[in-house]
């Protein structure tokens, strides 16, 4: 069984409401997919597009949720994903659809705004994409804060309605910030600095700050996340995560793909049907409960 803690099938989605999520060609993650390599659970990020000018914004993550429901949750055998016990409660031919939101922008500065969200099922929230709004900075932002008032009243709104904060995209400033402040933090999408060095990517401090929050890492397959070189390959997704298990991690890694949000892909790691290749080589290294953790229960036993 697969937990994959980030993709963007969403943002296409509302691009081309004429996708198929069962089974379209033009998506790298489609039910059809999942089912072939064991996929159980997949995050679908709420990703409002930076052209989406400032006040349609929420309009537009609404608009998102809404596809969530008609595309993606009507599906046969696909159930709406809000806590653990929803995820423990799927049947054996039944998948997991759970919402994210990828940035607070479409928030503004309104707390009710991310009350809203939470009433409509979002149960993971990262404060920004990679530059700055009103919550704080993002990791490409020059200025480099970290959290704001209302940043820190966000992390106090997901502690309190048990949601996850995620880290991915933050500013380093940011991020110690969170982890301060947060009851439930992951990082749904991020990779090694010390092997990469991709400012999206994890020094060894945070990293190890991530594991004694006993929190969860998504090794991601954003190819300029995993490697330097040209292409990158399925033995880069493993250097990466053996990285983390050798600080302590093994209980603390998972992966959390990026499919849908990416141009280019991992060799061999195309399309979430793909799986199977990392899968087998997992099976190489590592033991079958360990290749159970990495691939599904370590996020599933951070999900309140």
């Amino acid at each position: 069984m697969i937990f994959d803690a980030h993709c963007d099938v969403l943002a296409k989605l509302w691009w081309n409401q004429h996708l198929s999520v069962q089974d379209s060609p033009n998506l790298h993650t489609t039910i059809d997919g999942m089912k072939q390599v064991g996929g159980k659970v997949q995050v679908f990020a709420i990703f409002v597009p930076e052209a989406v000018q400032a006040e349609q914004q929420f309009d537009v993550a609404l608009e998102m949720i809404h596809l969530f429901k008609k595309h993606i949750i009507s599906l046969p055998n696909v159930k709406w994903i809000q806590s653990q016990e929803d995820v423990l409660r799927l049947g054996k031919s039944e998948i997991g659809a759970m919402l994210s939101l990828e940035g607070c922008d479409a928030i503004g500065v309104h707390l009710v705004r991310l009350q809203t969200l939470f009433a409509l099922g979002v149960r993971s929230v990262g404060l920004t994409w990679n530059y700055a709004n009103a919550a704080c900075d993002g990791i490409l932002e020059p200025r480099g804060a970290g959290l704001s008032s209302l940043g820190k009243e966000i992390v106090r709104e997901n502690n309190h309605y048990k949601v996850w904060t995620d880290v991915s995209h933050l500013s380093v400033r940011g991020f110690w910030d969170v982890i301060e402040e947060s009851d439930f933090v992951v990082a749904t999408h991020s990779n090694v600095y010390s092997l990469c060095s991709n400012p999206r990517n994890l020094r060894d401090d945070q990293i190890d700050a991530l594991l004694k929050k006993k929190s969860v890492i998504g090794i991601t397959f954003v190819p300029q996340f995993l490697t330097d070189k040209k292409e990158a390959t399925v033995d880069d997704v493993l250097r990466h995560l053996d990285y983390i298990c050798s600080r302590g991690g093994e209980y603390s890694v998972g992966f959390g793909s990026d499919f849908d949000g990416i141009d280019q892909t991992v060799v061999g790691l195309g399309k979430f049907k793909d799986y199977h290749n990392l899968i087998n080589q997992l099976h190489k290294r590592y033991s079958a409960d360990q290749v159970h953790r990495f691939l599904f229960s370590n996020f599933v036993q951070r999900l309140p």
